[in-house]
């Protein structure tokens, strides 16, 4: 049963994780331009955390280490995006020196 439980959490991360590229597509196809929309991190996130706990439970460092390291991108990702719209909500320019 345990077994059958973690199975299904497992895949409820893969789904989660895929619909990710299904929400980046319909979005792209709609402005007829590649975008990244913020559910596409928010979905990133949710498959992430559902995937790691699924990792954790097989007990696969690969699979954990891989899994931790892509929710550190999403999260940072979600940050950036909320500190320019905050920016450009102030109609301040971040100072970047690239």
């Amino acid at each position: 049963m345990q077994q059958t439980i973690w199975l299904g959490i497992g895949f409820l991360g893969q789904a989660l994780f895929s619909g990710r590229f299904l929400v980046q597509w319909l979005v792209s196809e709609a402005k007829r331009e590649s975008v990244l929309p913020v559910a596409f991190w928010w979905f990133s996130i949710s498959g992430g955390v559902t995937l790691l706990a699924y990792a954790i439970y097989q007990e696969d460092p690969v699979f954990i280490t891989g899994q931790a390291f892509g929710l550190l991108v999403y999260t940072r990702n979600l940050f950036l995006i909320r500190s320019k719209r905050r920016s450009d909500r102030a109609g301040a320019t971040p100072d970047v020196d690239l």
